[in-house]
This record gives C-alpha cells, structure tokens and sequence, in this order.
C-alpha cells in the first residue's frame, strides 16, 4: 500500500489506511483527463470526495465526506455518501414475507428498517481492485442471514470515472437463496463546495424526470398510493429552486421534514438507462445530471443534518446537501404492486446509475 496525497482534495491515503475484521481499508483516487479527481475508500464504498471545477475553474469537492477513516466510521450521518444495502430506504416495521415465510430486520428508524440495518453494506470492508487509474470494483459476500435477510448475496459495484466526467456506478449481485435486493448509493451532493459551514442546497435549481412520486405516512411508510406531482410541491418536471415550496404547507412536506420521497421515473420500458434528475448551483455554475435504469429515486433534502463536522474542517448544516438515491420503491416486499425487488438464484441483479459533471458558464 502506498502512501498518496492529493494536492486537489488534500486527502492523504494513510489516514484510510486501517485493518477492520481482519480486511484493510484503503482509499482509492480516481482521475481522468480533463484534471477531475474522485475517491472512494473501499469501507462503505464511501465516496469522500469528488473534485469539479466551477464556472471560472476553481476546484472543490461537490460530495460531503471525511478525511479519515476513523471518522467515517463514527461519522453522526452513518450512511453519508456510502453504498447501501441490501436493502436501501425503509420497509415497515422491519418484516416481510417472501415465500410464506416471515423475515424481521433490524428496526434503527423509527418503527422501521432503513438502508440494510445498522451493520449493513455502509459499514462493511469491501474487497477492492483498481482496475486503472480511472476504475475500481468492490465486492462483498454478505452472510446469510446477515442483517436478518435470506439467502447468500454477493455483490460487486463498479466505480468509473469517465473523460466525460461521469461517475459510473454499475452493480452486479447473486443470491444462492431467493432473498430481496435495492441497492443504492447514498451521496451527499453539495455542488457549492463543501465549507465551513457548507453553503445551504435550498437556491439549487432541480428537474426530476417523473410524472408522479410516492406518498408517504408519518414514519415515511409509503402509503401505497402513487400520486401525480402536478399542482404539488413535487413538481419538478420544469426546473425549480429547491427551497421555494420545500416547506409548504402541504401534508407530505411536513411528513418528510422537507423533501425525503421516492420519485417514479418516468421510462418507455423497465430497465432502461435514462434521464432521473439534474440540477444546477446558481453561483458556481455546476451542474449535475442523474441517469439511472432504476425505477424509482429518492429525493432528500438533507433535513437531519446539524452542523456536524466533516473533512478539512467543513461543517454540515441541515439542507446543505441533496442526495438522488436511484433504487426501487421504499417497502416493496410490502407492496405487491411496487416492481419487485426479489432476486432469484440464477438470476442477476443488475443497476447502472450516473452522475454527470459539468459546468453552466
């Protein structure tokens, strides 16, 4: 393992550099031609930094994180900017059924499950390799019954960093035992530039690519209802500033604290790679586009954050970042009609999700 620091991020490699259960942890950079740099440390699949330019050229990083790993691993949000799994956002009550047999998951929100229980694929050693300088592949063997789910998935995710300055997230899982999957990446997008304190999200301009979004009840339960966006603050087929009706009266704002609910994609057929969401930061002029052949995405509006600490001396203020985690509905175990998210052996599961970089002059 070598020791390497970024002049762009300031990060140094050491500072990640740790054996959890026997595995070590180590950060990886990513950088492609035109002088973007992104890393990801292999606990977690935490992506800890993603360097930009802005209009005039000035690099910061867009994604919330820390520098350290120590830090990542006490971090107050636990599933900041990680890879989560199995089973990314709530099911009720942490129980389903599937083949007439009852499961019960950890309950760490609320009532409910959320993002894989608290020892899930956020907080886990993945197995790493750098493919070259532009790509690395995790891959994790989660136990049967690990976190209370059925059956033996492996899984592997590939990051790439391409010359268009997209980050490429593609997954691959197999199960031996029929079991549920709804994989994710959970990033904190902060397209000012993280700071101290990190600039408020709410003057960003969003455009979400979806007709009609998902309800949900007071502890953010899908009520199983899909509802149209139009003539509600879920509108954001045209762009809109984030913060104008975030906190309208309206009951599903309240529920959520702000924008915490799952957007159904609009899409010509199942699976396709296709338009989810884009949104742009007035004063620096970046831009960042969503693609994903997921059905669904959650859109959340930071609403819990506190002004904890992250890398470099950056703080966190509540709604300072905007998190576009492309996955199938919350709690579909639990709703026959949600599209299915139950993995079969001999089956794959696949999902392709990109984030674009880029710059409005």
């Amino acid at each position: 393992m070598e020791n390497v620091q970024s002049p762009l991020s300031g990060l140094n490699t050491k500072n990640f550099q740790k054996v959890i259960d026997g595995k070590q942890v180590d950060l990886f950079f990513l950088t492609n031609q035109n002088g973007m740099e992104v890393a990801i440390t292999n606990y977690g699949g935490s992506i800890v930094s993603i360097m930009v330019p802005d209009r005039n050229g000035n690099m910061a990083n867009v994604i919330q994180g820390h520098d350290n790993i120590d830090d990542c691993i006490s971090s107050p949000e636990p599933f900041l900017s990680t890879l989560v799994g199995r089973y990314g956002n709530r099911i009720a009550k942490g129980r389903f059924t599937l083949n007439g047999k009852d499961y019960s998951l950890a309950v760490n929100n609320g009532p409910n499950h959320l993002h894989g229980g608290p020892t899930g694929f956020h907080a886990r050693v993945w197995d790493a390799e750098r493919i070259n300088q532009q790509r690395v592949v995790m891959r994790y063997v989660s136990a049967y019954y690990q976190e209370g789910f059925p059956g033996e998935l492996t899984m592997n995710v590939m990051f790439t960093l391409t010359d268009d300055n997209e980050i490429v997230i593609d997954y691959k899982g197999t199960t031996n035992k029929k079991t549920i999957v709804n994989m994710t990446h959970h990033g904190f997008f902060s397209l000012a530039g993280i700071a101290n304190p990190t600039p408020s999200a709410m003057n960003v301009v969003c455009e979400i690519n979806a007709d009609h979004y998902i309800p949900i009840d007071d502890t953010s339960i899908p009520t199983g209802e899909i509802l149209k966006v139009e003539g509600t603050p879920f509108d954001f087929r045209e762009p809109h500033v984030v913060g104008e009706r975030i906190d309208a009266d309206h009951e599903q704002t309240r529920r959520g604290a702000g924008y915490d609910h799952c957007f159904v994609l609009n899409k010509r057929e199942p699976g396709e790679l296709s338009f989810a969401a884009r949104i742009v930061e007035p004063q620096s002029g970046r831009t960042m586009e969503v693609y994903t052949t997921e059905p669904g995405v959650q859109f959340y509006s930071d609403n819990w954050a506190d002004g904890y600490k992250g890398q470099n001396g950056a703080t966190f203020p509540r709604r300072s970042a905007l998190c576009f985690e492309a996955q199938h509905f919350p709690d579909s175990p639990n709703h026959p009609y949600f599209p299915s998210c139950v993995l079969r052996p001999g089956e794959v599961y696949t999902q392709k999700t990109i984030y674009k970089f880029g710059v409005e002059k």
